[in-house]
């Protein structure tokens, strides 16, 4: 289409939002909740029309894409009470989803050296390292839930400049992750299949003091795969969640920038599934908005774009974290993460599930960031309020709501277990 009809469209699109639309409508477009805020949507939405639209083969067989997409990420590692452990896990398991992404930190587990996994920090004779983990997998396989392990934060002792080169920078020596790695995978072959290999390499402060490096993490990200792969053949690897950001600086780099780096250095041979980060920060899940200079939840469609253009169309993207925050306005600083009220988030992550099973087939599982915390000792930070349920397990509006839909879902047939 020339130019000049692209210009009549966009302009037809524009008009007929404002006069015919209803506020419903033009949220369904633009994702925004305001007037100001939706026309203006509509004029970006026009004037995207004008640049060349993503390629994202949906018809594409993709691998791991058709799956249960209800995923919710976990901290159960910081639960000392076993029974507050189990809880979260039959709350999680009863409201209907069915993965957690669950960290299984290197320095948690490895602790005080190379091959020691005893735990003698609170207790000179020290305890099994591996018990707690046992148990969250224990707990897992009792409610049917997946797991998705995410194998990240070196010890101090991986590196020789210890926490001084940053707590979580990548060890000196790549092959004391890879054998850790390896452990992992051994240890739970058969029990836990889906492994994610670091966590937002691109940003700051995931790659510690460091500059981050595409070709760095590809060589980790490589490297942890064959290790994988021969502690166990049937795993699947997720790479590291890129986050989206904008920046093109030495601490924080572009996600499709860092993406396309990835793949420039070989990762394409590396992974399984691509993991990335889905928040919808100032604007709700239905911005059909395809901007490379703006974040939003349909961010996903440049990555998938990004992927067909290096030819791996034929694997899924999992969501590794999405959701909105509530953050009340005591809390809200420099609004890093958006604000929404918790109406609006109980009303969102519904919505953002239901976007991904309608129009982007080539997404697998959304998890939902996150369930809750230990306790509220970090209240004070923006990012806690993103949480489902309190420390205390009183539930906010999204857990109702998010019951409620995934138990539509799976009543309807529309997902498979």
């Amino acid at each position: 289409m020339r130019r000049e009809s692209w210009i009549f469209a966009a302009g037809a699109l524009l008009v007929a939002g404002l006069i015919l639309g209803s506020r419903e409508t033009l949220f369904q477009w633009t994702g925004e909740e305001e007037l100001p805020g939706q026309i203006r949507g509509l004029l970006q939405l026009a004037a995207g029309r004008l640049r060349p639209q993503p390629e994202t083969r949906p018809e594409v067989p993709i691998a791991h894409a058709d799956v249960n997409p209800f995923g919710i990420n976990t901290f159960l590692q910081n639960e000392v009470e076993l029974t507050k452990r189990e809880r979260q896990v039959r709350l999680i398991a009863e409201a209907g989803f069915f993965w957690i992404r669950q960290e299984f930190p290197w320095e948690d587990i490895e602790i005080h050296g190379k091959g020691d996994f005893v735990d003698r920090r609170n207790d000179p004779a020290g305890i099994d390292a591996w018990a707690k983990y046992d148990h969250i997998v224990g707990l897992a396989e009792q409610y049917g839930l997946e797991i998705i392990a995410r194998l990240s934060n070196p010890p101090a002792w991986s590196r020789a400049q210890g926490d001084e080169a940053g707590t979580r920078a990548p060890p000196d020596d790549i092959g004391d992750y890879t054998d850790f790695v390896a452990a992992v995978v051994s240890r739970y072959a058969g029990r836990v299949t889906y492994f994610q290999i670091w966590n937002e390499p691109n940003i700051y402060p995931e790659w510690g003091e460091a500059a981050v490096s595409p070709e760095a993490y590809t060589e980790l990200l490589c490297r942890a795969y064959g290790r994988a792969k021969e502690a166990n053949p049937e795993a699947v690897i997720l790479s590291g969640a890129l986050a989206p950001t904008l920046e093109l600086s030495s601490r924080d780099l572009n996600d499709l920038v860092f993406l396309q780096r990835m793949y420039d250095a070989g990762a394409g041979a590396c992974f399984d599934i691509l993991s990335v980060q889905g928040y919808g920060l100032w604007s709700g899940p239905t911005d059909h908005r395809q901007r490379p200079t703006m974040i939003n939840y349909g961010r996903n469609v440049l990555v998938r774009d990004l992927m067909v253009q290096n030819g791996d169309q034929g694997k899924a993207i999992w969501i590794s974290e999405m959701n909105w925050n509530p953050v009340p306005d005591e809390v809200l600083s420099q609004g890093t993460y958006g604000q929404v009220t918790p109406e609006q988030a109980a009303r969102y992550a519904p919505l953002a599930y239901q976007r991904a099973q309608e129009e982007w087939p080539w997404v697998g599982v959304i998890n939902f960031w996150f369930f809750k915390q230990a306790s509220d000792a970090q209240k004070d930070q923006e990012w806690y309020y993103f949480r489902m349920v309190e420390p205390d397990f009183s539930l906010t509006p999204v857990y109702h709501s998010m019951r409620e839909y995934m138990q539509e879902q799976c009543a309807a047939g529309r997902v498979t277990s």
